[in-house]
C-alpha cells in the first residue's frame, strides 16, 4: 500500500517534541504529526494525548517533494456527518451575520466616542 493523501493508516509513535509527534508507518517511513492536528480542542501539552510506543490511527494529510508526510489525528476519527437543511443553515448564517453587525456597530460607537474626547469632542479646531 503506498503513502497517498487521504489514506488512513496504522502507525506507532516513536518520537515526541513540543511541536508534534513523528510516527513510524507502513516499510519505515516517517511521518510528522503537528500538534495542531493532534486532537478537536486545543493541545497544550502533547504529552498528555500521546505517548511513545503508541498504536495510533491517522490520516495522511499531505506528502511534500521531499519526502516529508504530514498527518493527521483527528481527521482519521470516523465521525458521522450530521446533515442540516438549508433553513437551518442560513438561519445560522444570518444569526452570525446579525452579531457581527452588532458587534462592529458597537465597536465603531465605542471608537468615535475615544477619539472625540481626545479631540475635546464635537467641532474642536486642530492646533
Amino acid at each position: 500500500m503506498s503513502i497517498e493523501v487521504g489514506s488512513k493508516l496504522q502507525g506507532k509513535v516513536t518520537g515526541i517534541t513540543n511541536f508534534g509527534a513523528f510516527v513510524e508507518l507502513e516499510k519505515g517511513t516517517t511521518g510528522l504529526v503537528h500538534i495542531s492536528e493532534v486532537a478537536d480542542n486545543y493541545v497544550k501539552d502533547i504529552n498528555e494525548h500521546l505517548t511513545v510506543g503508541e498504536e495510533i490511527k491517522v490520516k495522511v494529510i499531505n506528502v511534500e517533494k521531499d519526502g516529508k508526510i504530514g498527518l493527521s489525528i483527528k481527521k482519521a476519527k470516523d465521525r458521522p456527518m450530521r446533515q442540516r437543511n438549508t433553513r437551518e443553515r442560513t438561519e445560522n448564517f444570518e444569526s452570525k451575520i446579525n452579531r457581527f453587525l452588532k458587534d462592529s456597530e458597537d465597536r465603531l460607537a465605542s471608537l468615535k466616542k475615544h477619539t472625540e474626547s481626545r479631540r475635546g469632542g464635537r467641532g474642536a479646531k486642530r492646533g
